[in-house]
């Protein structure tokens, strides 16, 4: 379907001829309301004329389109707007390309060379978008383009004025495209190559004739148009070819030592380091720009504490990230148990209805091609990422995690039931300056078969600044979709209740349930799952290009780039390259793309329809899995440490709360001034409630008594007493609890963190 401009308002500064006469011949070619302005100057700023604009306003109407000519000078930025409005009644898109030359070697370039230049160029743009700007934040919707140059961005011998006006625009392009970013305003700037009145004098006439006006407009017409969500791109283009352009970041290097002076010399004798792009970064916002500056002071003030080795010392963030460590170590094989209500559970989760009848053969057990939908591959894989903080090399905080990117391959189509097994390695540690990435590479089986492989890359946030490297040739990388309209466009709409249907499926996380958690996130409401999303994009790609048959799938990749409210409805926009469909996801009401960067590689279809895709693992199977689980279990009886708990009345807690029950009376009222909270426990055994506790470090000199709290507790937290053993004697990590569904927390949670100091000592207990 062609990009059309029907309804909107298109102001082109400039337009009387070359670039800007060629861009409003285009946008009005697409239906598009223009004012063609052109104060009517030579290419010096000297004179003025109506005749260039008429002359184009013209033969717009000659071809039944809609214009108006403006003549007045891009400094009066009022008047233009005005124009717009008077004639049209609104304002879409303003393409600022006006401009003049005066070009002087910089030693000859005189006050009004230099004046004449910012005023027009920087000046004049500055005057246009701020008259737009308070419109298109009213209407919710605008389109800038700021017109730059390869003088501005790499210099030019006797353009010293003209470069400085032109990269100053690239600078207030990009403070535009993030200030307009909540209003729905892009704004992006071109560096044209095209024959003008302003290149004649710098280039041959050959040259000129090739490099038509007619190859850039192309580029400005989809960046203007209202389903591209290009924002603050900056990009090269002429002779039909087109590239985004960005700033690279040599690693640097750290020239001071912590309480010494930094020297020209220490500057002279790193200097190779310095200008070393080995590994480079690519900063997109000044966020990350100045992270690396933050992160250098942590690195000097820790020196000194990581050991006597200098390179460890560059190498260990403060949050504790060390990748040497880290990367190649494997992770204690998980056992993955499940039969086909897991396989429908999850199918209904992404949005699989029996309203369409093609949908049943994954939901009904009994149709005669039941099978599994392959993105529930990621579910038996997502339990190893609960246990990354047990790794060495790698300490944070697990509510500081993100799912950033999801790799996942399968090598045959998934059983429909039998227990899995899953072996789990760090692939890599990157460094990104705001934050780290781990990569995670989970290999799945069922029995000695390898099933399917997932790659995690998890971004820890504030992690990063340890000196490690920025990209990995380990990692599976996202692809851009075509530069085309999609092949087939599907919109699907999630219920209230899709996060709390999906997390059934194994991703307990509160923060797709909970308001108050997710508010401690800083979301307004619970967010659904990413890997939720996922599964919905990736069964209208299964659906629209490999007829809904599983044994088609091969693999599937995404970046988590915005997240969705479940009740909004999801649009997948998806093109056919080959076996490679790309795809990409957003929000339909608002166009905020969610997953990004996505394509699916299908296997060639078969010659004969696949046989039923019902299987489950072997007994043979199981008895591997089996031997994993013990495998593993001795290895843990090897470890453990602490005193052997003895079971009394029943429940193995009855003690420890005996002892916190003593540590409370020995204390005096000190446990009271630190915590000055009153704890509930409920603690279950087979599901049901047998016994609770009231922990009261809030009143007097602080008690402990058996029986509900009478509704005075500030935090109530539920828990089996098995599991409630496994975090006292340290074997269970209390957040990996939490955030699986096995401790529940009711109240303020925030105060559940001081039961540390309730809980310290575990051994003792």
């Amino acid at each position: 379907m062609s990009l059309s401009f029907e309804g909107r308002v298109v102001l082109v500064t400039g337009a009387g001829g070359g670039l800007g006469r060629e861009y409003a011949l285009a946008f009005a070619e697409r239906g598009a309301s223009v004012i063609v302005n052109d104060l009517g100057v030579d290419t010096k700023g000297v004179g003025k004329s109506s005749a260039a604009a008429d002359k184009v306003v013209e033969e717009i109407r000659a071809k039944g389109g809609k214009a108006v000519a403006n003549y007045d000078s891009v400094e009066d930025g009022e008047k233009l707007i005005q124009a717009a409005l008077d004639a049209f009644g609104r304002i879409d898109v303003v393409v600022n390309n006006a401009g003049i030359l005066r070009d002087r070697s910089f030693a000859s370039t005189s006050d009004l060379d230099w004046d004449l230049i910012q005023r027009i160029h920087l000046r004049g743009s500055f005057q246009v978008t701020r008259a737009a700007w308070s419109h298109m934040k009213k209407q919710k919707y605008g389109r800038i383009i700021m017109t730059a140059s390869a003088a501005g961005i790499y210099g030019n011998f006797g353009q010293a004025n003209y470069s400085a006006a032109k990269l100053g625009l690239l600078g207030l392009s990009n403070t535009l495209a993030i200030e307009g970013r909540k209003y729905n305003i892009h704004c992006n700037t071109i560096a044209p190559v095209a024959g003008s009145r302003l290149t004649e004098t710098v280039m041959p006439p050959d040259l000129l004739a090739t490099l038509k006006p007619e190859y850039v407009a192309p580029l400005v017409l989809w960046l203007c148009h209202d389903q591209c969500q290009e924002n603050g791109g900056l990009f090269e283009t002429g002779a039909g070819w087109i590239g985004k352009l960005r700033w690279e970041r040599a690693q640097g290097h750290i020239a001071r030592s912590k309480n010494q002076p930094i020297t020209a010399e220490a500057v002279r004798d790193q200097w190779d380091k310095i200008c070393d792009f080995t590994d480079s970064s690519t900063p997109s916002n000044i966020q990350e720009s100045l992270q690396l500056i933050v992160s250098t002071l942590s690195q000097v003030e820790s020196e000194g504490e990581v050991g006597a080795n200098p390179t460890a010392a560059a190498s260990v963030s403060s949050s504790g990230m060390s990748p040497a460590e880290a990367v190649g170590h494997k992770l204690p094989p998980n056992t993955f148990n499940y039969n086909h209500a897991q396989c429908i559970l999850y199918a209904l989760g992404v949005g699989m209805s029996t309203k369409e009848p093609d949908h049943l053969r994954f939901l009904y057990e009994g149709h005669q091609d039941f099978g599994c939908l392959p993105t529930f591959g990621v579910i038996p894989a997502q339990a190893a990422m609960m246990e990354l903080t047990s790794v060495p090399g790698i300490n944070f905080d697990l509510t500081k995690l993100l799912h950033g990117e999801q790799y996942l391959e399968l090598y045959k189509p998934l059983p429909t039931s039998g227990p899995l097994t899953s072996q789990s390695t760090i692939a890599d540690v990157l460094d990104k300056g705001s934050g780290a990435v781990i990569i995670l590479d989970v290999n799945t089986y069922c029995g000695d078969e390898l099933l399917c492989f997932n790659q995690f890359s998890l971004f820890v946030t504030g992690a990063g600044g340890f000196g490690g490297k920025r990209n990995s040739n380990k990692a599976k990388a996202t692809v851009p979709p075509p530069q085309r309209p999609p092949d087939a466009v599907v919109t699907d709409f999630t219920t209230r209740d899709q996060a709390a249907l999906y997390r059934l499926s194994g991703d307990w996380n509160p923060l797709h349930i909970d308001p108050s958690f997710a508010a401690m996130g800083g979301f307004k409401a619970p967010i659904l799952h990413g890997l939720c999303s996922f599964g919905f994009a990736a069964r209208n790609v299964l659906k629209q290009f490999a007829n809904n048959d599983p044994s088609r799938f091969k693999a599937i990749k995404v970046r988590f780039a915005k997240t969705l409210v479940p009740g909004q409805s999801l649009k997948t926009e998806m093109w056919k390259e080959g076996n490679r469909i790309h795809f990409q996801c957003k929000v339909n009401d608002t166009d905020v793309i969610l997953l990004s960067g996505a394509y699916m590689d299908l296997h060639d279809a078969p010659d004969a329809s696949p046989e039923s895709l019902t299987q489950v693992c072997s007994a043979e199977n199981t008895q591997h899995s089996n031997s994993h689980s013990s495998m593993h279990s001795s290895s843990e009886a090897s470890c453990f440490l602490v005193p052997t708990i003895v079971q009394v009345g029943g429940l193995q807690s009855e003690l420890v709360f005996a002892e916190i029950g003593r540590r409370i009376k020995d204390s005096g009222s000190e446990l009271v001034k630190k915590v000055n909270a009153v704890f509930g426990w409920e603690i279950t055994k087979d599901g049901k409630i047998t016994a609770q506790w009231t922990i009261d470090l809030k009143n007097g000199s602080g008690s402990l008594h058996k029986g509900p709290d009478g509704g005075k507790a500030d935090v109530t937290l539920t828990v089996s007493d098995e599991d409630f053993m496994d975090v006292v004697q340290g074997k269970l990590n209390p957040q990996k609890a939490f955030f699986s569904g096995k401790l529940k927390v009711k109240g303020n949670i925030m105060l559940s963190q001081k039961l540390d100091v309730i809980l310290k000592d575990y051994a003792k207990l």
